[in-house]
This record gives structure tokens, sequence and C-alpha cells, in this order.
């Protein structure tokens, strides 16, 4: 039970900027928390639907749209928004695997790092201040879950692009079949339960922007980063929201 505590703490030490300094962080064993991965989505879209049912009788759905938006900015400490720069100027300026990895390691965000973060979070939020309010929550929800839980599939799929100093390094090439496996049962556990029948979209959408993206990172650069997991996170996001609007 201690171990299980442990991981679970890294997972959500790795994922969020939740406040436990409390907790000694060790990376070691970031590859066997990676199976619960799917338990942070958990969390933090059950903050997203508090907010919502906290707000939505008060406030227009564009407004607690936005609110959600930010809200699940600030506890990941923008990490997938970062993420999605930095791919984005990477795979948008780079000509070759050694710039594009340049890039990523780069601080300072370019043109199409900044038009990703606008069209992400502008996307994000109009898709869900449209989202019918009869499956918000469960929407929400799943696609929390299922955004980290494409981490492992990428990371038990590719290896790292770079040195296992990196994001990416810690957890690429390392993530066992059986975490893989406990982390899908996890996560599409959880979306049957909010979603039964109609779970099979938004199950669907996460399948193939995991195996595109995995396709296009293994092509481009010959594995993986922690920006990639980011990019990948913030389009499996989008694809969910969209299946919820989709009539």
């Amino acid at each position: 039970m201690k171990n299980i505590f442990q991981d679970i703490a890294a997972a959500f030490q790795f994922l969020t900027r939740l406040p436990l300094a409390w907790l000694p962080y060790h990376s070691d064993p970031l590859p066997r928390s990676a199976k619960y991965f799917p338990l942070v989505g958990l969390a933090i879209g059950a903050a997203d639907a508090g907010i919502y049912r906290l707000l939505s009788p008060h406030l227009p759905s564009l407004t607690v749209a936005l609110i959600i938006v930010i809200f699940s900015t600030l506890i990941t400490g923008g990490l997938h928004e970062d993420g999605l720069a930095d791919a984005a100027d990477a795979f948008g300026g780079g000509n070759s695997r050694d710039r594009m990895l340049e890039i990523m390691k780069d601080s300072r965000i370019g043109s199409y790092g900044a038009l990703a973060i606008i069209f992400s979070v502008t996307g994000r939020t109009l898709l869900l201040a449209y989202l019918p309010s009869r499956i918000f929550i469960q929407t929400i929800i799943s696609a929390e879950v299922l955004s980290r839980w494409t981490i492992l599939p990428l990371s038990c799929a590719l290896p790292a692009a770079r040195t296992n100093s990196s994001q990416g390094g810690r957890v690429a090439g390392k993530i066992s079949r059986l975490s893989l496996i406990i982390a899908t049962l996890i996560a599409f556990g959880i979306v049957s339960s909010l979603l039964h029948f109609s779970m099979w979209k938004p199950a669907v959408a996460v399948l193939m922007v995991t195996l595109l993206s995995g396709i296009y990172y293994k092509r481009r650069i010959g594995g993986i980063t922690g920006d990639c997991f980011g990019a990948t996170i913030q389009l499996t996001l989008i694809a969910i929201y969209l299946c919820g609007v989709w009539r």
C-alpha cells in the first residue's frame, strides 16, 4: 500500500502543480507510477465538473468554459500548453531532427508555438461552451482521463528522442505492457461508467490521435519527448470535446 501511495503521489507530482512539497519526489518510480496517470486526469476532471456545477447556474456558458480552461491550465502549471507550443515551433520551424530537438529545448516561444496555444485555448473554450449540459460532466472527465492515458501507449511504443535527462526520457521506452494494460483498464473503465455505449466516439478519437501523433513523432524525430506528450494531450482534449458537440 505504501508503494501504491508513493506511485500515485509521483504521478500527481509529475503531471500537476498541486502543493505536494511535503512528499519527497523521486523520478525513479515514474515509469511504474505512469499506470496511475488516468487517475490524475480523473481528479482534474472532477475539479472541472465541480466548477461547472458551481458556476453554470449563474454565469454564461462561455465564461464558465473559459474559467475551466484557465483552471486546468493553472493546476498543471501550463505543462501541456508549453509542450504543445514547443512541439509546434519545432515541427513547424525545424528542417532536421537535430534542429527540431534543439528548438524544443529553447524556452522561448516562436510564432508557431504562440499560434498553437491561441488555437488550443480558444478551441477548447468554444467547444466547452457549446457542449450540451446533459453530457458536459461526463465528457470533460472522460477527456481529462483519456488525454493522460495517451502517455502510456506512446511511451510503450516509442523510444526517447533525447537522453534520459529529458522529461520524455524518464518514461519513454520504459513503460511495461502490464502498466499499459492496467492504465487502459482504469481509463476506459472510468469512461465506460460515465458514457456507457456512447463512449465509442471518444475512444475512437483518442486512439486515432495517439496513433497518428505517434507515427508523426517517429517519422520526424525518431521517438518521443516530453513536449510531444503535452502536444498529444492537448490534441486529445480538443478531439474529445469535438465528439461531444458533434451532431
